[in-house]
Order: structure tokens, then C-alpha cells, then sequence
């Protein structure tokens, strides 16, 4: 059997390879674009609404049904153990059960009688079952300068630490950002139905030419 190979004359250039259509290209990223932010929307859209969900959840239905409390740590005097944006996760023990070493919150019984996060050095129990404690804050140098009676039969002792969430509840609070979390939520959601709803299905992107 005899081949027969193309004999290029001499002199003849070598022909250039096809010039590639720069508008097919363009189009084929357009549509590869157009693809994957079809795909990734729809999870960011969940992403968003199921972290609203947990955080609601857990900020204003979780404290009603399992009886715990949070707080936002404002000052460093807990640290590094509580920094301040952390929030605190607090349940309700009784005051009989204080005791040296825990960390309580409770108001101060000296200026305005704000809510501090301290630990317990000493515990007293006195007359008619009350208990009287002194605190420190884990950074301070010296011992809080008050005495603490704890009022009612219940203290509130920290169970769990969230660090940063503070920032990002104070970041909600903002009256530039609610709006925009008011509107933008459900626009998100409206947005994901539609897409859900009008996105072509992969027989449908495979019949296009």
C-alpha cells in the first residue's frame, strides 16, 4: 500500500491556525457565568436565611422555651477567657449552689447597678439564706470593691461563650443596616423562588445549539 503525503512547494508559507471567534468566546464565558451564579445563588440564598433562622432561634425563642439567657460582654475584664463582643450564655442556678470559681452574672450593688460577668472569689452564706459574694474579673489586678448580696433564689452562672456574636448583634442594630436587612431579606427570598421556579433544567440547556 502506497501513502501519499502532502508536499508543500517551496517558498509557501506554513498556513496560520483559524483566528478563534472572539464573540463565540466571550458568549461561551458569558453563558459558563451565567451557569454558576445559577447554582451558587440559590445556596447563598439558603445560607443567609438559615443563619437568620438559627440566630432568631436562638437569641429570642431559645431563652422562652429553655430558660438560659444572653448576654454581650462589654468591657475586657474577663479576658482572654470572655472578650468583649463575645456573648455569654447564661442558665439559672440556685443561689444556694454558688460557689469560689464560677463565673456569674449579676448587678452590682454600688452606682448604677449594671450587669457585671465575674468570678467568684469568696461566698458567703448568711441569715436567712442569703448569700453574699465577692468577684474578680479574670484581667483585673484587684478584687471588685463591693460586697454582692445575691437578690431572689436564683444566680445566673455562664455555661458558654460565642465569640464575636456581639459585634454582629450590635452591626443588626444599627439603624442604617435594618432597613437594609427589612427589604433585602425578602428580596433574597423572592429572588431564590424565581430562580428556583424559571431555571432551565439540564435537558433543556442541552437542546440549546
Amino acid at each position: 500500500m502506497t501513502a501519499v503525503l502532502p508536499v508543500r512547494r517551496p517558498g509557501a508559507a506554513s498556513a496560520l491556525p483559524p483566528v478563534a471567534d472572539k464573540r463565540s468566546a466571550a458568549a461561551h464565558w458569558a453563558g459558563l457565568t451565567r451557569r454558576i451564579l445559577g447554582r451558587l445563588t440559590p445556596w447563598l440564598v439558603r445560607g443567609i436565611l438559615g443563619l437568620a433562622i438559627v440566630a432568631f432561634a436562638g437569641l429570642a425563642v431559645g431563652p422562652h422555651v429553655f430558660g438560659y439567657r444572653t448576654m454581650t460582654m462589654l468591657t475586657a475584664s474577663m479576658a482572654p477567657e470572655i472578650e468583649p463582643g463575645d456573648v455569654t450564655v447564661v442558665t439559672p442556678i440556685a443561689v444556694s449552689d454558688v460557689t469560689e470559681g464560677m463565673v456569674i452574672t449579676y448587678r452590682i450593688p454600688v452606682g448604677d447597678h449594671s450587669v457585671v460577668t465575674h468570678r467568684v472569689v469568696s461566698v458567703d452564706h448568711g441569715a436567712a439564706s442569703t448569700v453574699t459574694v465577692q468577684t474578680k474579673g479574670d484581667a483585673n489586678d484587684a478584687v471588685d470593691p463591693w460586697t454582692a448580696t445575691l437578690q431572689g433564689d436564683t444566680a445566673y452562672q455562664v455555661r458558654a461563650v460565642i465569640p464575636e456574636l456581639g459585634h454582629a448583634i450590635q452591626l443588626l442594630r444599627n439603624p442604617m443596616v435594618a432597613p437594609v436587612l427589612s427589604y433585602g431579606a425578602p428580596t433574597l427570598l423572592v429572588g431564590w423562588l424565581l430562580l428556583s421556579i424559571w431555571r432551565p433544567t439540564r435537558e433543556d440547556e442541552e437542546e440549546r445549539p
